[in-house]
């Protein structure tokens, strides 16, 4: 079972993201989408800060190093970003969930791509099909016509 702890948090991890567009896009109705995306991101951290200090992970901030600061900061950095691009696509006019997810979705083979530059992964043939698949599924999901 623990082989599969990956896949079961990334399957946890995939419904509550899969939650966020239709909910943001309901939250943003009549308000400016980056004052939503603000109130939400507050939540998002009470969430993150509530579960490490539930769990006692506090005292493993001693062995964060400067280049581990500055890697979550750049993330957070992007993560921001990502949410008030996505949030203010979905208030838009033709904004419709439907739409803007599988483009923002478009981050997952990119962030792959990312990976194979960065990491040095390196995808099998088969992962690249994957990876063509869901950016060719991408564009034919969100393309209306």
């Amino acid at each position: 079972m623990a082989q599969y702890q990956w896949l079961i948090y990334a399957l946890l991890g995939a419904v509550a993201a899969a939650i966020i567009a239709p909910l943001g896009k309901k939250g943003t109705e009549g308000l400016d989408s980056n004052v939503v995306t603000a109130v939400r991101s507050v939540f998002q951290a009470l969430v993150v800060v509530l579960v490490v200090t539930v769990m006692g992970l506090w005292s493993n901030l001693k062995h964060f190093q400067p280049k581990s600061f500055g890697f979550a900061a750049i993330a957070g950095l992007a993560g921001g970003l990502s949410w008030l691009c996505m949030f203010k696509a979905l208030a838009s006019p033709g904004g419709e969930v439907s739409k803007v997810a599988p483009i923002d979705k478009l981050s997952m083979p990119l962030s792959i791509v990312l990976a194979v530059l960065i990491l040095h992964e390196r995808p099998s043939g088969l992962n690249w099909a994957g990876i063509a698949l869901m950016a060719v599924g991408a564009y034919m999901v969100a393309h209306k016509g």
